[in-house]
């Protein structure tokens, strides 16, 4: 590390977010075929806890031909440092600096990234328009949930991957050790070759499928996992119990694109638990899906926990938890659990039905009953304003389900010998997704969303109850890169040079700067979001094939407006269209 760079980190908060060499970070191959790195879009305590940077980034280190090293976005004073010292952004392993590699691999977790990825290129001293790179610039390919609208970065992204990339990013950086002394056009055109790769320069029209693996035991997972030298947002070992879901709720996009359900096996959740505690020496696990205790082999999973030795002093979290009848199991297995998240997410019945939720209020007090009765200290609870078909009764309902829910919590705690458990409550505005059934829907306006938050948030007279909410300026924007086209690129850059960077962090969300950039492009929020499309609508993503069909989407749509539910697809294939590929469980003689 340079001198220079030295005077400069001891000049910034948290100098530990770009030091590099924490215990467990990968050697430096200097004799490596293809360089990579590999770009979260955020702060370092927020990319640190990401699992599938792990993953992905450890499946490129296995290669022999390959190198992965990583790079998040500087923080503000960081970044001025390095633009005041002329010093380009240098990627965490070995201090190369970012525009050196052969890949620049970027992972979208969230549209509110967008921001940070432009500021990241050129922080690196990358063009940020892919037109503009030079033979000598790095590939720009990114991944995530992100890119099943890519429309809004197709002009910064040189290639795009679409689904699971624990296989595909081996034969990406494999595709690009092969082609590197092609030009970089030519290059380009054959990544477009690959299963789940689209690159808008040689795309033509083609559709785009969706990757899929199908055996998460033989998936490729880390054995261990980098240990920060400062503390991170989930500061603990993770483990992904299974990937999908079968509950089919209307507003959830990870529920229709990570079909199928695929889990792991106890057997091998204990080995890799075990693995990466020793690795580590972390004593808490954090037990991951989109919703733990829809797991089918909990009790199994408990007695394989026991057979480790090495996971009897760990803590566990339970990240995710849907309050229905399986909620029992998870909590009343041997696994030690400090905290529960739960999503009733409506607070009628109407409402819950018409989303597909699958609950009752009956589902919901046995859910936290159980969990404060068991000792759970700490509840969190999420919540949506501004759903399709949503009324002021349902608005009125949330905060009477909320404050009877704190109600019991608390009773349960009391009869069961222990303290009243913390009850947070985060509550979300509605933002359209592609490939839900709600990609079709309108989002409600500011100020409609603002209004019921407050008319929720006013109602609740708990004193246990803490609420938080998203800022219902913020979810337009999220909005507007969820479902907007190319268009939506343009404001992204005006808003990025008129200074807006880290948008979802409070301190640095600067919503005049994006005013600007609207009107600068001659739009506003309300045309992109605010009204309903026809089904003949051309979407953006229509050229991506999800695995969900369109078909089936529409006629989910159609039941949200009558209010009728659909089951659980592990009850009876619902024809989904995944059927068709042979890669669901579920589907029977479908």
């Amino acid at each position: 590390m340079s001198d220079k760079i030295e005077r400069i980190l001891e000049s910034v908060t948290k100098p530990g977010r770009y030091t590099g060499g924490e215990f467990g970070c990968a050697e430096h191959k200097s004799n490596a075929e293809v360089r990579c790195v590999f770009c979260f879009p955020d702060v370092y305590e927020v990319g640190m806890s990401n699992l599938g940077m792990r993953i992905l980034t450890g499946r490129v280190n296995e290669l022999p031909c390959a190198v992965c090293e990583r790079v998040f976005t500087p923080w503000s004073d960081m970044a001025q440092a390095l633009r005041k010292e002329g010093i380009p952004l240098f990627a965490l392993e070995s201090g190369t600096p970012v525009r050196e590699f052969d890949v620049f691999f970027v992972t979208l977790p969230y549209e509110m990234c967008y921001t940070n990825l432009l500021e990241t290129l050129d922080l690196s001293r990358i063009p940020i328009h892919s037109e503009d790179r030079a033979e000598e610039d790095p590939l720009v390919i990114a991944g995530g949930v992100c890119c099943f609208n890519p429309a809004p970065l197709e002009r910064f992204v040189d290639a795009f991957f679409i689904g699971d990339g624990e296989e595909a990013i081996a034969e990406i950086a494999q595709c690009v050790r092969d082609a590197k002394r092609l030009p970089r056009a030519e290059k380009l055109a054959k990544l477009a070759e690959i299963s789940g790769v689209y690159v808008p320069l040689h795309n033509n029209g083609r559709t785009v499928r969706r990757r899929i693996i199908t055996d998460l035991d033989a998936a490729y997972f880390p054995d261990t996992q980098i240990v920060p030298f400062i503390e991170i947002i989930h500061d603990r070992v993770s483990l992904e119990l299974f990937r999908g879901c079968t509950r089919g709720c209307r507003f959830c996009q990870a529920g229709m694109l990570y079909r199928p359900i695929r889990e792991r096996s106890p057997e091998v959740l204990a080995k890799q638990a075990a693995k990466l505690i020793e690795a580590t020496g972390y004593d808490e696990l954090s037990l991951s899906s989109l919703s733990t205790s829809d797991y089918s082999r909990l009790t199994e999973l408990s007695e394989a926990m026991k057979r480790e030795p090495i996971l009897e002093r760990v803590q566990y979290t339970v990240p995710s938890l849907r309050v229905d009848k399986n909620l029992g199991d998870a909590l009343e297995s041997d696994i030690r659990k400090a905290s529960v998240t739960f999503a009733p997410e409506a607070g009628t019945q109407r409402l819950r039905d018409a989303i597909n939720k699958g609950v009752t209020e009956e589902d919901a007090v046995y859910a936290i009953t159980f969990a404060a009765a068991s000792g759970i200290s700490t509840i969190k609870l999420y919540a949506m304003v501004g759903l399709p078909t949503e009324t002021e009764e349902d608005i009125d309902g949330l905060a009477a389900l909320i404050n009877k829910l704190a109600y019991e919590a608390k009773a349960a705690a009391k009869g069961g010998g222990h303290r009243t458990p913390k009850v947070s409550v985060s509550i979300a505005p509605f933002v359209p997704k592609p490939f839900t059934p709600f990609q079709w829907s309108a989002q409600q306006t500011f100020d409609t969303l603002l209004a019921r938050i407050y008319r929720v948030k006013n109602q609740i007279t708990n004193k246990n109850v803490t609420v938080h909410w998203h800022d219902p300026k913020l979810s337009r924007l999220e909005a507007v890169f969820a479902v907007g086209g190319r268009e939506a690129g343009g404001v992204l850059e005006a808003a990025w040079r008129g200074g807006a960077v880290f948008d979802g962090w409070p301190e640095l969300w600067k919503p005049a700067v994006w005013d600007e950039a609207f009107k600068s492009c001659g739009l506003t929020p309300a045309e992109l979001v605010s009204n309903e499309k026809d089904v003949s609508a051309a979407l953006p993503w229509d050229f991506i094939d999800a695995g969900v069909s369109k078909e089936f989407l529409w006629s989910e749509y159609q039941r949200a407006v009558k209010g009728e539910t659909t089951p659980d697809c592990r009850s009876g294939c619902m024809m989904c269209g995944l059927e068709q590929r042979k890669v669901c469980a579920n589907a029977g003689d479908c």
